[in-house]
């Protein structure tokens, strides 16, 4: 799922990532907003902030919230830059190194403790949002912008334009096209909402511990996703020697 790009990929591919990654989002939004009170998996709202302690000339909150947009952009661009400059050397690891990053952001977030977040609310929320930002790049990226995991709003515009179009298309390739368009966003959808309550639910008893175990679940995912990949490699060199 992190491997394949282009004519490559198939639904299956979309389908495998887009669970994984939204199911991380939604722990990581529901998490962050439980621990400081902020938004941590999108900018839009952040901007609407910013503009708002501008007009009452409230500089500094109007920069610091200017700096999650600001984190959040960061982490696309690094994410991105990792990508080519990878893969101008190999392609084996350039989309598992912006993914191993976002891992160990999740881990060390989550393991360090609640009460030092607690006194540094936004430093929480800039790490978090440069999580995301590397995620919706990457899996923006891999997926040729078929894939966004990390916030709903594109989304149900997509699926409500869909839904629409159900009424209208006729012809098969088109029905079939379109069942699989509306089949990765509902599994989008479900997947972060899912992510959200689990990480709700966990987060009474777990705090952000809960984050390092959603690291720890993509760092499974990649792991699984490579030996699947050499799995299948090894496959197929022992059938073009038969």
């Amino acid at each position: 799922m992190f491997r394949h790009r282009g004519h490559t990929r198939t639904l299956s591919h979309n389908l495998q990532i887009a669970s994984l990654l939204s199911f991380v989002a939604g722990v990581v939004n529901v998490v962050g907003f439980l621990a400081v009170h902020r938004l941590t998996t999108n900018v839009t709202g952040h901007f609407a902030f910013v503009m708002e302690e501008v007009l009452h000339l409230q500089w500094w909150k109007g920069f610091v919230y200017f700096l999650y947009v600001f984190f959040f952009f960061i982490g696309s661009f690094t994410s991105g830059f990792l990508v080519e400059w990878i893969s101008s050397r190999s392609e084996r690891y350039m989309y598992a190194v912006p993914a191993l990053i976002e891992c160990a952001i999740l881990v060390l977030v989550g393991l360090s403790g609640l009460h030092w977040w607690e006194t540094n609310p936004d430093a929480l929320a800039y790490s978090l949002l440069f999580a995301m930002g590397l995620q919706n790049s990457l899996v923006t990226t891999i997926s040729s912008a078929n894939v966004r995991t990390t916030h709903l709003t594109g989304l149900f515009t997509d699926l409500g334009i869909e839904l629409s179009q159900v009424f209208f298309y006729k012809t098969h390739d088109q029905k079939a096209k379109l069942r699989s368009s509306m089949r990765l966003r509902f599994t989008i959808i479900v997947f972060f909402f899912t992510g959200g309550i689990v990480g709700g639910l966990l987060y009474g008893s777990l705090g952000l511990h809960v984050l390092a175990l959603s690291g720890a679940l993509l760092f499974f995912g990649l792991i699984y996703d490579s030996i699947k990949f050499r799995i299948i490699q090894v496959s197929r060199r022992m059938k073009n020697n038969l």
